[in-house]
């Protein structure tokens, strides 16, 4: 008797899941604005979305051509719950399907409705705000079509296609643009703490090896998801301003960005103007105090004509040659000597920081390195910026 009920009870549940399954469906063309897909179009495309379901008995256009020519104000101006009943009880469905597809600024909307035709009820519905993407129309159908009908939906596809409200970083989507301006300062290493504290009689700046770095920052994304972005980054800076000093530099980076907070990795070249002679410091005092340098011009316009008492012997005297001071073992290189002319040079930038984030404010902060030789300026710098809008950037997932 138990096995007869389970039986019984197996085969009732079978039929109805096959009634169900046998329940036809027809589309109404949809209302359409600001889209260049037609209403014919859009109906074409959610027919396609419910016969993949393979839930339902879904009529096609043919299908209703018949009732298209007794009445043509079925064909566009069906919206109606009313009209979708006599519509549907006309062509003998069980359900009938329209909605609406709306570009509405810079965002797509997407509604849905199905009409219990027999009951004479709404019987489901969805709707959906998508980003700008209509070559995508079929996915946002399908995503809006099996959240109506409760079939679970590839959450990706719903991410990579959804409309946010806030500025995000998606490749499709949008992006976050950290341009603005840069207040900052460097202190001075190596060959260049040595150049800027030197006296001026020795070509130096004879100045605090510690600068002042003002300037503005113009950044683009060139790839990006989510948690990660790819950034050029164009950097202008004058420095030392408020020591009398005129510094330019322009530095080109490549940056990447990661996670929600914000962290980012920038390095790339530099490009400065810069004063060099060839010369060489008198490490010994040979030739006057310790440590002073001579480029070989004043070397060959002060010293050539004059007599040298040699250290080793008082009493003997020579005529000082061109090149004498390599005879003391020093090596004439190329440095810093702002008595010299102006000239462009090349560094190398290393940048580290964060973005941190108020509101629609934007702060970011690094920390840098930017190296030149035997020395280099390293630094920090502070820069603010407002996120005014959301702006499209490409449609490559």
């Amino acid at each position: 008797m138990k096995k007869t009920l389970l039986i019984l009870i197996t085969i009732a549940f079978v039929n109805g899941i096959n009634a169900q399954g046998n329940s036809s469906v027809a589309v109404a063309n949809p209302n359409v604005e600001g889209l260049y897909a037609t209403p014919s179009i859009c109906a074409k495309i959610i027919r396609l979305e419910l016969s993949k379901l393979n839930k339902y008995s879904v009529y096609d256009a043919f299908d209703m051509e018949e009732v298209y020519d007794q009445d043509s104000s079925y064909r566009n101006n069906c919206l109606s719950k009313s009209c979708l009943i006599e519509f549907g009880n006309k062509l003998k469905a069980d359900y009938m399907i329209t909605g609406s597809y709306d570009l509405l600024a810079n965002k797509i909307v997407i509604t849905l409705k199905m009409i219990d035709v027999k009951n004479g009820t709404i019987y489901k519905s969805g709707l959906r705000e998508f980003t700008n993407q209509e070559k995508e129309l079929q996915r946002m159908t399908e995503i809006v079509m099996k959240e109506m009908l409760a079939i679970p939906v590839n959450t990706e596809l719903v991410d990579r296609l959804k409309f946010d409200n806030d500025i995000i970083t998606k490749s499709n989507v949008g992006k976050v643009s950290n341009s603005g301006p840069r207040v900052g300062v460097g202190f001075m290493t190596g060959s260049f703490y040595e150049f800027a504290t030197r006296s001026k009689q020795q070509g130096g700046m004879d100045i605090v090896p510690a600068i002042s770095m003002i300037g503005y920052q113009l950044e683009a994304q060139y790839v990006g998801t989510g948690n990660f972005s790819a950034l050029a980054e164009f950097i202008l800076n004058v420095n030392g301003l408020e020591q009398g000093k005129f510094l330019p530099t322009l530095s080109i980076l490549n940056g990447f960005r990661f996670g929600s907070a914000g962290w980012e990795f920038a390095f790339g070249p530099g490009f400065t103007l810069t004063r060099t002679s060839n010369g060489f410091f008198d490490t010994e005092g040979h030739y006057g105090n310790a440590g002073d340098y001579y480029s070989v011009g004043s070397w060959n316009s002060d010293f050539s004509d004059y007599v040298y008492e040699n250290n080793d012997d008082p009493n003997n005297t020579e005529m000082l040659s061109d090149d004498d001071y390599t005879n003391q073992g020093y090596v004439a290189e190329e440095t810093l000597d702002e008595r010299a002319s102006v000239k462009g040079a090349f560094m190398f930038v290393m940048a580290f920081g964060r973005t941190f984030r108020a509101g629609a404010l934007n702060i970011p902060v690094n920390v840098f390195y930017s190296s030149r030789g035997s020395g280099g300026i390293a630094g920090i710098n502070v820069g603010f910026n407002v996120t005014k809008s959301k702006s499209t950037i490409g449609t490559g997932l």
